[in-house]
């Protein structure tokens, strides 16, 4: 099930946001050894200050906190223009109301490792995808893109989750990098729900007050 929690309303959702920033520092900073700020055992950047949307699983039974990833419009801050902007060539911008990026996408390893069987692509993975794309559609994004590693690379392709190269990978630190744009359509959302057996929406009902109230 994925919870949507706006930046603006993180004080709200105190569990949640814990558990969310404390599973990015379990998976970046100790499993990864990404050099990532991790402060009183959260991974957080300056990006979190940009009110983004996050998109979390969580488990319908017990209403813990699976894996989450981070949407931020690309016509602001984000993580490719102004961190990895080396991976576009030079004067070139991912820039448009109708693209979003996403960062920081992270699963608990125990909920990962319980969710998968070998060789496939775990249930929480491809639920967080479904979410982007999901929310892609409703809200009339045509893509969202992404900076991620040869890893996640793999992962997509195991999702059948196509992308698009932007510019040129290299290597940030000793990580083979990518940017890539994932298309937010029925084709992708199909394929999805095809690897994962999803066929419902995976969103919970949200309060009238959400501002994807009128979408979801």
């Amino acid at each position: 099930m994925i919870r949507l929690i706006q930046g603006i309303d993180r004080y709200q959702h105190a569990f949640e946001v814990d558990r969310m920033h404390t599973i990015r520092a379990s998976v970046f900073h100790d499993r990864l050894k990404w050099d990532v700020t991790v402060e009183d055992g959260w991974e957080i950047d300056r990006f979190d200050d940009c009110n983004p949307l996050y998109v979390v699983s969580i488990d319908p039974e017990t209403d813990d906190v699976r894996g989450s990833v981070r949407l931020l419009p690309t016509t602001g801050p984000n993580m490719l223009r102004d961190v990895f902007h080396a991976l576009l060539p030079d004067g070139e911008r991912v820039c448009s109301p109708l693209i979003w990026e996403s960062s920081r996408f992270s699963v608990d390893p125990e909920y990962a490792c319980a969710s998968r069987s070998p060789g496939q692509v775990s249930e929480i993975t491809v639920e967080l995808l479904l979410g982007m794309a999901e929310i892609g559609k409703l809200v009339g994004l045509t893509h969202v893109v992404s900076v991620y590693d040869a890893a996640m690379a793999r992962v997509f392709r195991k999702a059948r989750c196509k992308a698009e190269l932007v510019g040129t990978p290299k290597v940030f630190g000793r990580v083979m990098t990518y940017a890539g744009l994932f298309a937010t359509d029925d084709a992708m959302i199909e394929a999805l729900r095809e690897v994962s057996g999803i066929r419902d929406s995976v969103f919970e009902k949200v309060p009238a007050t959400h501002p994807l109230a009128a979408f979801v």
